[in-house]
């Protein structure tokens, strides 16, 4: 069976939902999936992926900021103004045909996703059915992350090892990027290098991480809006996504650093993986071999898309997902250069460039709540409303407003926790008592109908700073959180106050909803 057939320029793997004003020029004008060569020439034509899975979605979005900045020569900061350049195609409506051409003519080969001719099959390693034992591949249910595999337990389908149901290649593809850029660390299958065995890898570039892109109406903006400009020493030959290597890394050697954006976007992958082929359907894929791709040293996390934060020991960390916790509470840390907190946070260097592209970008949200080793939890997906115009930048007097409207929503969610704990702990007469079941209640009331408030607030702002409404008003604010936290506390201890017990538990941790007990300064305790 040849085995360079599956051309990722060619065949239809992305699925993408097209915006609503595409004129309909016939009844396979709008197909659900494209192949990158399709995608993008009609990304004006495009609305959005529509990938299901998150993390999947996050990963796609940075093979294609590399392919964008390929394609339009915004890879190098010259000739001329970058930013200059990049309105002029914004202009044009469309990527430059002529670009996309010359690359895909070039580099058509590389995007095999099966290719033992040429022994290049697209991010993947060939070398792999030689240094890994065939007896102990991975499989496809390891493969596809949201599948059961080995022993651990089904939720959503049914499924074995011995009898995997096979994954289209479209499918795999997707798995395929998931684990180049969120796979765990630990154990992995044994792979052979230089007569040395070893069996154990580091962590993806983007595990535990949330990820923040600008969105626009439509995919040409997204990935327009998705670039950032390069350093003025960074050169396009000596910043090679995967694909373009004259040849693989020595797994032996410690990993190639990137250089700038194109190979930061691609290259940071500490997994190896090679896809099998069905014998009889190169449209499925049977099995899968997924290891360590470098023994001696890591590549540093660096990533322009997530927010970067600083931990009590002083050790800089991207903000972890966490399928609990709302988008708007990281609003400030998106707008501001110096958004205030303890950790410290930075904003995601995206969006320096982003709202030079529009005003009216939106902000994804995307990660995979999970476990810094196997442990995987839940997807997190989230979206904005159109937010990049009030970047500091741009909305200096409201800006850092909106930070103080998001502290304040986190102010009396933190001494909503605090009171239901006390009331449980008092009610129980047990101080160790954590009242978790109560917090967790508490959180779920109060958390949704803040992110309500917030955003009826935001939506009264103007960019001046001005204040038609109570929309910023910070007492005014500050009163609306306060009695959402207090309907909320007053529900989930309803149930207590009817005894005497109880409703003295309740009276007594009610005033932690407005910040408790004020400790007396030490001069006067002395006085």
């Amino acid at each position: 069976m040849p085995t360079s057939v599956y051309n990722l320029f060619d065949e239809p793997w992305i699925p993408v939902r097209w915006a609503f004003d595409t004129p309909r020029l016939g009844p396979h004008a709008h197909p659900e999936r494209v192949g990158l060569r399709d995608l993008l020439l009609r990304s004006g034509d495009i609305a959005t992926l529509a990938i299901a899975d998150p993390p999947a979605h996050s990963a796609l979005l940075r093979i294609l900021y590399a392919l964008t900045a390929r394609v339009t020569g915004l890879d190098e900061v010259r000739p001329g103004d970058w930013a200059a350049r990049r309105l002029d195609i914004l202009d044009a409506g469309q990527l430059p045909r002529e670009g996309i051409n010359t690359y895909t003519d070039r580099y058509r080969h590389r995007f095999f996703l099966y290719d033992t001719e040429g022994n290049r099959p697209w991010m993947q390693d060939a070398r792999l059915a030689e240094q890994c034992d065939a007896n102990n591949t991975a499989g496809v249910n390891k493969l596809i992350v949201t599948r059961a595999a080995g022993n651990t337990h089904a939720w959503f389908r049914h499924g074995s090892d011995a009898h995997p149901d096979l994954p289209t290649a479209a499918e795999a593809v997707l798995n395929l990027l998931v684990w180049h850029y969120y796979g765990p660390s630990g154990r992995c299958s044994a792979r052979e290098v230089n007569g040395v065995k070893t069996a154990s890898t580091t962590a993806g570039p983007l595990r535990t991480a949330l990820s923040y892109h600008p969105e626009g109406n439509t995919l040409f903006e997204t990935l327009l809006a998705g670039l950032i400009q390069p350093e003025q020493t960074v050169q396009r030959e000596e910043d090679p996504c995967p694909w373009e290597w004259e040849e693989l890394p020595d797994p032996d050697e410690a990993p190639r650093l990137p250089s700038g954006p194109c190979s930061r976007l691609t290259a940071c992958s500490q997994h190896a993986l090679l896809l099998v082929p069905d014998e009889k359907n190169p449209e499925l894929v049977r099995d899968a071999y997924i290891t360590w791709a470098y023994r001696a040293g890591r590549i540093p996390r660096d990533d322009n898309y997530l927010i970067w934060q600083v931990s009590q020991q002083g050790n800089r960390y991207p903000r972890p997902a966490d399928s609990r916790r709302a988008l708007w509470r990281d609003l400030d840390a998106l707008l501001l250069k110096e958004p205030p907190g303890t950790a410290q946070p930075w904003r995601p260097k995206v969006f320096e460039y982003a709202s030079e592209v529009s005003e009216e970008l939106r902000v994804r949200a995307l990660g995979f709540e999970q476990e810094g080793q196997a442990k995987d939890m839940q997807f997190v997906d989230a979206a904005t409303p159109p937010v990049l115009g009030f970047v500091e930048e741009k909305a200096h007097a409201t800006a850092p407003a909106v930070g103080r409207m998001r502290q304040l929503g986190e102010l009396h969610g933190r001494r909503l926790e605090r009171a239901v704990k006390r009331a449980w702990a008092e009610y129980t007469d047990d101080a160790k008592a954590k009242g978790d079941t109560w917090a967790a209640e508490a959180a779920a009331r109060y958390w949704p109908a803040a992110e309500t408030e917030f955003w009826s607030r935001f939506h009264r702002l103007d960019r001046t700073g001005q204040e038609p409404s109570a929309g910023l008003d910070p007492a005014a604010a500050r009163a609306a959180f306060l009695r959402l936290a207090i309907d909320a506390y007053e529900t989930v201890t309803a149930s207590i106050t009817r005894t005497q017990r109880g409703a003295k538990a309740v009276s007594n941790a009610r005033i932690e909803l407005f910040g408790g007990v004020r400790k007396k300064p030490a001069n006067a305790q002395a006085a």
